[in-house]
Parts: C-alpha cells; sequence; structure tokens
C-alpha cells in the first residue's frame, strides 16, 4: 500500500474512533472534514455539514464575532482561542442551542492555513451540575434554616413562659385580652418554626413498619372532606405492598399537603389520582432518569391536572416560603415539608410538570423486604438486549426533552434498532411526510406545538398505517392526559420504565407488523 494512501486510511480511521466530534475548517470557516461523531452532534448528515461554515454550528452571538475572532488570530498570532479549550455553545440543526467544550488547534498543510475543532459534548455534565446545584441549594437552604428555627424556638420558649406568667398574674380584663393575643401570635410562630425544621430534616420522627398502601385508604376520607366535592378522586392504593419505615402521621401530613396544592392548582375543580405500588429500581437506565439508587421502593403518587409549573417553578418548589399562589393563600412551606419528610425518611422525590396540563410528584420509599437478595422479576430477567439487532428495524424518537431523547436514543441502540429523533410531533411527522422509513414511532405525550403524542399518533395511523405507534408519559396517571382529545384509547409507557418494559412492548408492537 501507497504511504498517501495509508496515510488517508489511518487519518479516516482515526476520524471515526474518536469518541468526540472532529471538524477541520479553513481559514474562512469552510468545512473540509468531519467525522461521525460530529455528524451525529450536531445532527446534519455529511452531504450538508460538508461545505457550510462553521459559524451554521454556532449561535448567533457567538458566529457573528467568529470572522473577528479569526482575522485577529491571523495578523497577530495571539491566542484568544486557537490552542485553549474552552466552554462554549453550539448550534444543532434543528435549532437547539446546547453546551459543549471546544479545543482549536492550527496548522499548516500543503502551505494553506488548518483549524481542527475538538468538541465535546457537555449536556449531561451540565444537566448534573444544575442537579447538584438544586440539591446544594436545597441542603444550604435547609441547614441556615434548621439553625435560625432552633434559635427562635428558644425565643419563643422565653416569650410564650413570660406570656402565660402575666396572663396568671393579670386581673384586667383589657390586659388578659391583649395576653391572649400576643399568645396566639407567638404559638403560631413556634408552628411556623416546627414546619421549618421539618424541611431541615430536624424534626423527631418516630418512624415505624407501616403498609403505605392501607394509611393511603384511611387519609382518603380526611382528604375528601378537606378538598371538596369539586375534585374527582381515583384512588389506586394496594393494600399489598412491601412495608415502608416511615412516621405515619409525618406520611398522612405530606399526603395532605400534596392533596390540597393539587386541589389549588385545579382551581374550579379537575381529577386527582393518588396512587400507592410497589417500585424496582433495578436497571441503569431508570436510576439515570429519576437520579434514584437501584433498589426496591414502595411510590406514593399524586397527580393533578391542574395549572401546572414552568421551568423555574419546577427548579424552586422545594424551597420554602416559594410560592405561585398569591400572599393570602399559602405560605410556601408545603412542599419544603414533604421534601424534608421524605429526605429524613430515606426517601426520595419527584416532581413532573406541564403548564396547563397538571403535576405528578412521586414520593419513593425504601421497601422492607423480607428477601434481601431482591431476586428480580420473570419479567426483569429478561435480557436487556431484549430484541435481535439483526431484524434492522428503524424507530423514530419523538421527545422535547433533550436529556430525556438523548437517554431514550441510548436505549434503543442498545436494543439493537437503528434510529432517528426529533424533538416534537410536528418535527416527526414532517420527517415522515419527507419520506423517513420508519417502523415504529415512540413518542412522548405532552410536547410544544400543534401535535401532541395524541395528534401525531392519530395522523401516523391514518397516513402511515404501517408504521407503529409506541407513547410514552412522565405522568405517574393518565388523569392529566384525559384532557387531550384522541379517538381511540392508546398504550402508555410511563416513565420511568425498566429497559426489559421497553423492549417487550416494542417486540409485541413489531410483531404486529410481522404477522401482517
Amino acid at each position: 500500500m501507497e504511504p498517501e494512501i495509508q496515510n488517508s486510511a489511518l487519518l479516516d480511521a482515526i476520524l471515526e474512533a474518536a469518541v468526540d466530534a472532529i471538524i477541520v475548517a479553513d481559514k474562512h470557516g469552510v468545512i473540509q472534514r468531519a467525522n461521525g461523531a460530529a455528524f451525529a452532534l450536531f445532527g446534519y448528515p455529511a452531504e450538508e455539514m460538508l461545505g457550510q461554515n462553521v459559524k451554521s454550528l454556532m449561535p448567533m452571538d457567538m458566529a457573528a464575532q467568529h470572522d473577528g475572532f479569526m482575522q485577529h488570530y491571523m495578523e497577530t498570532g495571539e491566542k484568544r482561542i486557537i490552542g485553549i479549550g474552552r466552554d462554549v455553545e453550539g448550534l444543532r440543526r434543528n435549532g437547539a442551542v446546547f453546551p459543549l467544550n471546544l479545543s482549536v488547534g492550527h496548522s499548516r498543510i500543503d502551505e494553506q492555513d488548518m483549524f481542527v475543532g475538538i468538541l465535546h459534548d457537555l449536556t449531561q455534565r451540565k444537566a448534573t451540575e444544575d442537579a447538584l446545584a438544586r440539591s446544594q441549594r436545597l441542603e444550604a437552604i435547609g441547614q441556615m434554616t434548621g439553625g435560625i428555627a432552633h434559635d427562635f424556638n428558644n425565643l419563643l420558649t422565653v416569650v410564650i413562659g413570660n406570656l402565660e406568667l402575666m396572663e396568671m398574674r393579670s386581673t384586667d380584663s383589657r390586659q388578659l385580652s391583649l395576653l391572649r393575643d400576643a399568645l396566639d401570635a407567638a404559638e403560631l410562630g413556634a408552628e411556623l418554626t416546627s414546619r421549618l425544621l421539618v424541611f431541615a430534616r430536624k424534626s423527631n420522627l418516630k418512624p415505624v413498619r407501616t403498609n403505605l398502601g392501607k394509611l393511603c385508604e384511611k387519609t382518603l376520607a380526611i382528604i375528601r372532606r378537606t378538598v371538596g366535592s369539586a375534585i374527582t378522586i381515583t384512588a389506586e392504593c394496594d393494600p399489598n405492598v412491601d412495608p415502608v419505615l416511615i412516621d405515619p402521621s409525618e406520611l398522612q401530613s405530606a399526603l395532605m399537603n400534596l392533596a390540597l396544592n393539587a386541589r389549588d392548582a385545579m382551581g374550579k375543580g379537575g381529577d386527582l389520582l393518588i396512587s400507592v405500588s410497589n417500585v424496582a429500581i433495578d436497571d441503569t437506565y431508570i436510576a439515570q432518569e429519576t437520579d434514584i439508587a437501584p433498589g426496591k421502593y414502595v411510590r406514593l403518587s399524586v397527580s393533578d391536572d391542574g395549572a401546572g409549573m414552568n421551568e423555574e417553578a419546577q427548579k424552586r418548589a422545594f424551597e420554602p416560603f416559594f410560592t405561585t399562589k398569591s400572599e393570602s393563600s399559602g405560605t410556601g412551606l408545603g412542599l419544603a415539608m414533604v421534601y424534608g419528610f421524605v429526605k429524613q425518611s430515606g426517601g426520595h422525590i419527584t416532581l413532573y410538570s406541564e403548564p396547563g396540563l397538571g403535576t405528578s410528584f412521586g414520593l419513593y420509599f425504601p421497601a422492607i423486604t423480607s428477601d434481601r437478595s431482591e431476586e428480580k422479576s420473570d419479567q426483569a430477567s429478561v435480557s436487556e438486549s431484549g430484541y435481535l439487532p439483526t431484524q434492522e428495524k428503524t424507530i423514530l424518537v419523538v421527545e422535547d426533552n433533550e436529556k430525556v431523547r438523548r437517554l431514550s436514543l441510548e436505549r434503543m441502540r442498545n436494543l439493537g434498532f437503528r434510529v432517528l429523533e426529533a424533538e416534537n410531533g410536528d418535527a416527526a411527522y414532517a420527517m415522515l411526510k419527507n419520506g423517513a422509513e420508519v417502523d415504529l414511532v415512540f413518542s412522548d405525550l405532552v410536547m410544544p406545538g400543534d401535535l401532541n403524542g395524541y395528534d401525531l399518533a392519530a395522523k401516523i395511523n391514518a397516513e402511515f398505517p404501517k408504521v407503529k405507534v409506541l407513547l410514552t408519559s412522565g405522568y405517574v396517571s393518565d388523569v392529566i392526559t384525559r384532557g387531550m382529545a384522541h379517538s381511540k384509547p392508546y398504550d402508555i409507557l410511563h416513565k420511568p420504565y425498566r429497559q426489559p418494559d421497553l423492549a417487550h412492548r416494542i417486540q409485541a408492537l413489531l410483531a404486529e407488523v410481522d404477522d401482517d
């Protein structure tokens, strides 16, 4: 083999073997070479990326500065970007902006200036850092809150004690009235500090072995009286769930807080679903999706079809005194107390919400199991590859949350499928209309744009009858999606789901195609 041919083959092998994206551009920024990782990272086919300017891969503000940076370097040799790795933002073909680390090197090849960019996707790291920052913020707020509440309790003890002594010694009715008002206010202050101690995880819990399903059933009567007749409550409290170690009275208080929050979010009326079930987190994908350690849990879910929360509200939902309600209708301590109780009980809490469609809370408590080996069920023991890669089926993943979409793509590839992706129902429908050949569409239910999951499924059934559809939802129940118009019932794979569950559902749907 000729040396030049050998060197070219070696370069091609290195480019394609590289995990990170590599882009080679000339001094004008025109892309000359790129590897498969680069095409995948930005969502371009090779023929579209090669020959275009690197500025098309940058957000507008960064693209506007690019030529100036390059001209300055070529004229002065001063390194502001070249030879220095830095965190920047990239622009995908679908318009999504994402974080990445960029390192640029300069070389001369055949008397031409060439620039090699190595790009590493930071989306997963950024999501992890954001989650850690939220956790650390809540931890810091909890420590501060606990200290303040403790000191205020000491002060209030002195205030209440002296007011009581004055009340016993006073004979003036006018003074007695003032003293009792002061005592009432001080006791309200003491109640407030006790709530703050729950958030700070410094309350005196009395955990006992408890059947969460039966406890939930007992609490329902109180909840029904409290939320009123305008709210339709559906309960799915399995009495045969594994026992958990919790404080029953605090659990009832947490459930009441969530139910009252749901009532306020639904306004004049709506549907509320409360469910209790066993959940096995024995799949690495579920652990990534929920940030919960693997193991057996009992999950208490509270879902409503109310106003929902925007992204900012979801980030701050568990902070004390944060509330989206008016000043007269909430203290902002309800969810903070729930969070503190769950964490102090060794559990985890998840929140999933969409503005205008409702909210679902999941409270996960470690199960007490007699079989400590925690053997997997027959379904879980199914091989995670589940489907034969040789069948070469193609799946279109439709998901607006970029982190979840990337995870879903990874799951599909692990099952041996070829994959395509779309960020919403509108984009997926456009891909199908433009001739994308797929065997199955795996779509989220709630997405921005004109087409939600039901709408997309209806169009696929009508126009592409050979293409199967599997819908998925981050809500624990269908109570939130009942308001979406759809002409036929669809089977929903609820998040978080295990890899064997996903494999079984897809196998069943694709088997229908093979039988046709």
